[in-house]
């Protein structure tokens, strides 16, 4: 569905004020210029305006801007740090932002509990450097940690490149607060991993995009910082023999393997092209690269390890040649290659991209297939695909033909889109691995979710948001 078909919303100049009393008129944004942050997302993909952003800085106002929202029927969009890469998160038609940047505080730390309290604005990145502060691991790690927030990370159930180890955002959440649609605040802020009473409701939450309830607050998990981690950039001939050495690394580490990526030629080349200080990994060029990354609790031996699931690669044909990290600035070097391949895509021109997975021994087919299916509709497309080889995640994205129209290629999105989700689930996997469905996905998720799951989420979206106005016309 085009964003236009839908009439805007017609918020009045009255009803701006009574909400922006809530916040003050310092933090609500009426300016489009001081609104552009909220509004642009990165993809730049969707039009987006609103007659006011605002910015509570408390639970309280929180809940009274929901509430002054529900008695007058008027719609907001929750927003963390405006990462999201799925619409999910942007005013579509002219709704009002509700922004949670302001909301944080730590609230608490507790090493022996291995917990840290947090509200919705705090940064993953800020998250991560106070649980090391205190000797501990948050282990939820994106690029974009430095402006997502962890508000966002639940709402979106984020996933990331240490997913393979330690689990999704949903996995990292013990307890949460969370605002209602009639404004009433919902406090499950519990430090257990035992708790059996009753329904577990933090998990309606988590995942749903803000549609159900707006997360002010989250109990997360921490976990022992490993005390060894080893990297490697690891030259492959295929997505097979990557499979294969997969399985190697898994068994010969016992369950020590943190990350394993893949990246393709094509991609890296992107990167030496349009990233300022990246360097080319090593000294020969190969069709496929690995990220590898290890870690454990003892304090030696890791190493031995890494070599010896890479030598034993090198015996049997599966690796073509491989570089270990000598150093922190070298490890750092190669996750930026990783981390920027889709910054550099976008550079390239125009670029279609998915979020899917499928079961981790698929992951070969469906590249195969994937590639053949989007080269035949446009020839000279380039498929660059990278992602989480080890949990199954692929994001296969599919960059212009050199020289093409831009607009030309875009215009194929929707063709390209129906086949590569075809192939995803034709081999038992997700058109949504960690990116959440927001606007882009929404009108696929009635061909291909279970009717009953699907009347399932309708009906607790009617019961929780009966006036639809938390972030309407998303996921549903």
């Amino acid at each position: 569905m085009n964003v236009a078909e839908k009439p805007k919303y017609n918020i009045t100049p009255d009803m701006v004020a009574r909400f922006a009393k809530i916040v003050g008129d310092k933090h609500a944004i009426t300016d489009p210029s001081d609104q552009a942050p909220y509004l642009v997302e990165s993809r730049y993909v969707y039009p987006a305006h609103s007659p006011v952003v605002l910015r509570p800085g408390s639970v309280a106002e929180v809940s009274e801007i929901v509430r002054l929202a529900n008695e007058t029927g008027t719609p907001i969009v929750p927003q963390g740090g405006n990462t999201g890469l799925a619409g999910g998160q942007t005013p579509h038609y002219g709704e009002i932002v509700l922004s949670l940047q302001r909301l944080d505080n730590i609230r608490e730390i507790d090493p022996t509990s291995n917990t840290m309290t947090c509200e919705a604005g705090v940064t993953l990145g800020r998250a991560r450097e106070a649980a090391e502060a205190v000797g501990k691991l948050y282990p939820l790690l994106l690029p974009s940690e430095g402006s997502c927030t962890v508000g966002g990370n639940l709402s979106t159930n984020a996933g990331g490149t240490q997913a393979l180890s330690y689990g999704i955002a949903r996995n990292q959440a013990l307890g949460l607060e969370v605002v209602l649609a009639d404004g009433r605040i919902m406090n499950n802020l519990n430090k257990l991993k035992k708790d059996n009473t009753g329904y577990d409701l933090r998990d309606l939450f988590i995942g749903a995009e803000g549609t159900l309830g707006i997360i002010t607050a989250a109990v997360l998990r921490l976990v022992p910082p490993p005390r060894s981690v080893e990297t490697a950039f690891v030259g492959v001939p295929s997505p097979e023999t990557a499979l294969e050495l997969f399985g190697i690394a898994t068994a010969r580490s016992g369950g020590g393997v943190t990350s394993f990526e893949i990246l393709t030629r094509m991609g890296i080349d992107a990167v030496l092209k349009h990233i300022a200080g990246c360097r080319e990994p090593m000294a020969s060029r190969h069709d496929w690269y690995l990220v590898i990354e290890l870690s454990s609790q003892a304090q030696s031996g890791l190493r031995d390890t890494m070599e010896d699931i890479l030598s034993t690669g090198l015996e049997r044909g599966l690796v073509t040649d491989a570089a270990i990290a000598e150093s922190i600035e070298q490890t750092k070097a190669f996750w930026r290659i990783r981390e920027t391949v889709g910054e550099a895509q976008r550079v390239e021109g125009g670029v279609i991209g998915h979020d899917i997975s499928v079961p981790v021994s698929a992951v070969p087919i469906f590249l195969r297939e994937a590639a053949e299916a989007v080269t035949q509709i446009v020839p000279g497309t380039r498929p660059m695909p990278f992602g989480h080889l080890g949990d199954g995640n692929i994001h296969y994205t599919v960059v212009q033909p050199v020289g093409a129209d831009k607009a030309a290629f875009l215009a194929r999105g929707p063709e390209i889109t129906e086949r590569v989700y075809k192939i995803a689930l034709g081999l038992g996997g997700s058109i949504s691995a960690e990116h959440g469905i927001g606007f882009t996905k929404r009108d696929y998720l009635p061909k291909i979710k279970d009717p009953v799951a699907l009347d399932l989420m309708r009906t607790l979206k009617q019961t929780l948001d009966p006036k639809g106005i938390l972030n309407p016309g998303k996921v549903l």
